[in-house]
């Protein structure tokens, strides 16, 4: 007899029931359990029926489930009546949380099967789909201790949840018509069916709703509609970002985007991220969706209610085939979970349900790089999955992350966990919804840290947050100069021990020096770096304005006569512009490349002032990939680069030609720069991290043009290069220098 014990992704998953099942098939006898971080087994029969147990344990483990390693010992034979499924225990360990997953195909078959007693119900859920992270209040991952387990299940829901060959034995979100969540209009008297109904007819007339999903509220409006999206902008105060797009099916994504079987196996994927696509000229998507760019951000329906949504059978003629699905908050604020806080929304109806939301989770979004991936923002779906280290640490991290687009990482053993997306934590709703995340994951994960990690910058919320919390835990608090955390989350990511060259191509961050980085090249391992390089460094004059007012740096960086001749800025503005130059009041120095792209931006007239950010360096790109030129460059300072652009654009050069320029000629001096410090260091290898680098056409570029030059490459595929992923560089640096 054996005691086999499963670690990894085996929770949530419909593990115990496939056990179950290739157990009952071997003429296995013996038990299985969740035992918090991990799965036991015990296992007895012939040696040849073990030997087939265990290859179909590996090769034939559930689709969703992610087997890390199988240990077996021998155990003394006992006497069991067959093989059961029995309660789960606790034991402490390193633990895996499921993510939640999408609806699967049998499910969403039986949705719209009018013979299955399941039909049209919004919560419709098996062992192979359905919410997890989002519902789950602890570990093990049983009924009770999720948000289900406010809802007992009937009678027939239990029979299916007991009986071994059923699709939902064993399956902890399962419910029906009868014994699940319902759905209703919040404020009005309308349920189930009704509510949904009424909500179509809301939207196929130009209407904005709130519809509760999984991990928060999505604001939702037809996306053919100019106006109802124009409403929508002006009711969250967001003149041009992007908005999401769901669509009803991958017909409609093709109507309107151009997709390759790369970017349409993660459209597909049981995660069910946004997928940034290019746009088809002759689409019918409104021009205010995604304005400017050549990308729009496209997902699938991804729960029963969203399929219900479009698809309900009711008397409504041409329901829109593709709906806003934007994220419900105030810009930069988490999502939004609570019905309380959706009453604050500027919404025709609100569709709530009473299913409790335990942890939000905020749509992940990817892009893709030579059809690989390049993760913009990680939550639902994916996180909080581990990233793996090879080298173990005793030394249990939280790493608060960055300001914007925070996500905060603990660590345990040789196992990184990365929370789903936060937000921008200068709001102090966001810090709020930090702490309590921070409390939620670490009772979740079963870590009391012993060092926390934050950013080095002295005025950020999350540094206060940072030293708060390392009082309360006596523990110490290292902190971390934020560039280098960019390029040890890319070593991370990478599992590279090593030393290696780093390029942190960024906004703006608070550099060891007191001046302002964000264009680095440092030689660095996990414990120090070395600052071997950067960007031309220019002034950057106008506090806070400058990061959204790109003419600012182009003025800094021309004389008056240019900046008038490009129509840069108008007098006015450059007077007030040389004023606080010449006398150096609100000015710093600065290396951003993130503000060199917007000073570019502002040289061609393409974005002058960002009313989002990167907008200016989205925007370039987008005009960069317009051009089928191929350029040569050989600059030795990104000043050179600059000046040419302003020369390019002097002559009358067309713009995409100069945009396409800009990207090739950075692209080749990064390369260049990498080989000299390849060739002084004896290092070969060079990470690529910071949120320039979600700019794909550079990130191919340069990859590309580091491959030339016999150097090798590691980039962000699951962990986003921009401040969503610095958390794990900071957690990276604390294991390797804390002393406890």
């Amino acid at each position: 007899m054996l005691n086999v014990k499963v670690f990894g992704i085996v929770q949530g998953v419909g593990f115990r029931p496939f056990v179950s099942r290739i157990a009952v098939a071997n003429k296995i006898a013996g038990t299985v359990a969740n035992r918090g971080s991990y799965v036991e087994i015990i296992a007895q029969g012939s040696d040849v029926a073990l030997k087939n147990f265990l290859r179909e344990l590996r090769e034939a483990a559930p689709a969703r489930s992610t087997i890390l390693d199988i240990t077996t010992r021998e155990v003394p034979d006992e006497n069991f009546d067959g093989f059961q499924i029995v309660d789960s225990l606790h034991e402490a360990g390193d633990i895996f949380v499921s993510p939640d997953i999408a609806t699967c195909d049998q499910c969403a078959a039986e949705l719209f099967d009018p013979d299955d007693r399941r039909y049209l119900h919004p919560f419709i859920n098996c062992t192979a789909c359905g919410p997890r992270l989002t519902i789950l209040q602890n570990m093990p991952y049983d009924r009770e201790r999720t948000s289900m387990g406010a809802f007992p299940m009937c009678d027939e829901c239990a029979e299916e949840y007991h009986n071994p060959d059923s699709r939902r034995f064993d399956a902890q979100p399962v419910c029906c018509n009868d014994c699940g969540p319902e759905i209703f209009l919040l404020g009005e008297n309308l349920r189930g069916l009704e509510a949904l109904r009424r909500v179509r007819e809301i939207l196929s007339k130009g209407g904005v709703v709130a519809v509760k999903g999984i991990g928060g509220f999505h604001l939702a409006c037809d996306a053919r509609n100019f106006a109802a999206v124009e409403r929508l902008r002006q009711s969250k105060t967001r003149p041009t970002k992007p908005f999401a797009v769901m669509f009803r099916d991958v017909d409609a994504v093709r109507r309107e985007c151009r997709l390759n079987a790369a970017a349409e196996k993660f459209l597909t994927s049981p995660q069910r991220p946004i997928v940034l696509l290019p746009k088809v000229p002759t689409g019918s998507i409104a021009a205010n969706v995604a304005p400017n760019i050549n990308r729009l951000g496209a997902m699938l329906p991804y729960t029963p209610l969203h399929m219900l949504l479009f698809d309900l059978p009711d008397a409504l003629k041409n329901f829109p085939d593709a709906l806003i699905m934007t994220s419900g908050n105030p810009s930069g604020v988490p999502i939004t979970i609570d019905d309380a806080d959706a009453k604050n929304f500027d919404v025709d109806a609100i569709l709530t349900h009473d299913r409790k939301i335990l942890l939000r989770a905020d749509d992940s979004v990817i892009d893709l790089v030579d059809d690989g991936p390049l993760m913009i923002r990680r939550s639902r779906g994916y996180a909080p999955l581990p990233i793996f280290c090879d080298a173990p640490s005793a030394t249990k991290v939280l790493a608060i992350g960055g300001e914007l687009k925070n996500t905060f990482c603990l660590t345990k053993n040789n196992l990184l966990y990365a929370s789903p997306y936060i937000g921008d934590v200068g709001d102090l709703r966001t810090a709020e919804v930090l702490r309590a995340s921070i409390a939620r994951m670490c009772d979740l994960l079963e870590i009391s840290p012993d060092v926390i990690a934050c950013d080095l910058h002295p005025r950020y919320q999350t540094t206060a947050l940072a030293a708060q919390i390392a009082r309360e835990f006596g523990a110490p608090l290292v902190k971390v100069q934020h560039h280098f955390a960019h390029v040890l989350s890319c070593l991370a990511e990478n599992n590279f021990p090593d030393a290696a060259i780093g390029v942190a191509f960024d906004g703006t961050g608070f550099g060891s020096d007191g001046t302002v980085w964000g264009g680095e090249f440092f030689i660095c391992d996990a414990n120090h770096f070395t600052r071997a390089a950067t960007i031309s460094p220019f002034k950057q004059a106008g506090g806070d304005k400058s990061s959204r007012e790109g003419w600012r740096i182009a003025a800094a960086l021309i004389d008056d006569d240019t900046a008038r001749e490009l129509n840069i800025a108008t007098d006015i503005e450059l007077a007030a512009q040389k004023f606080l130059l010449t006398s150096g009041l609100n000015c710093v120095e600065s290396t951003s490349a993130g503000r060199l792209f917007d000073a570019v931006a502002a040289v061609l007239n393409v974005c002058r002032v960002s009313s989002y950010e990167g907008e200016a360096a989205m925007r370039l790109q987008a005009l960069a990939e317009r051009s089928t030129k191929i350029f040569r460059t050989n600059f030795a300072t990104t000043a050179e680069i600059f000046s040419e652009v302003v020369n390019r654009r002097l002559n009358g050069e067309d713009v995409c030609d100069v945009a396409k320029f800009f990207h090739a000629a950075l692209a080749e001096w990064i390369a260049d720069t990498c080989r000299e410090l390849s060739l002084s260091a004896g290092i070969a290898t060079v990470a690529l991290s910071g949120g320039v680098f979600q700019n794909s056409l550079l990130t191919s570029l340069t990859a590309d043009s580091l491959c030339k030059r016999g150097l090798n490459v590691l980039r962000h595929a699951m962990i986003p290069p921009n401040d969503g992923g610095i958390c794990m560089g900071q957690a990276l640096h604390a294991r390797a220098v804390a002393v406890l």
